[in-house]
């Protein structure tokens, strides 16, 4: 795989290579391998998490609308 960079990009590539000690080609796959990870995963921090917790801890009454919907998913698949 050949790829044409900037300057600065080559540059930062370098100096990442000199501290870890790893090729361009290892540098690009752990780059790569982090990109779906990180698409993948929701990270959540203080209010966030704590609104996220008390709502899996102790969910809302469903409404009727949802039932409606369920109801309605059973009769067509069963």
């Amino acid at each position: 795989m050949e790829l044409r960079l900037a300057p600065s990009a080559k540059q930062v590539i370098q100096r990442a290579m000199s501290v870890t000690g790893l090729n361009a080609g290892d540098l690009a796959y752990e780059g790569a391998r982090r990109v779906p990870d990180e698409h993948e995963r929701m990270v959540l921090t203080g209010a966030d998490r704590e609104a996220f917790l008390d709502a899996v801890m102790n969910p809302p009454e469903p409404t009727e609308k949802l039932v409606a919907a369920l109801r309605r998913h059973r009769e067509l698949f069963g």
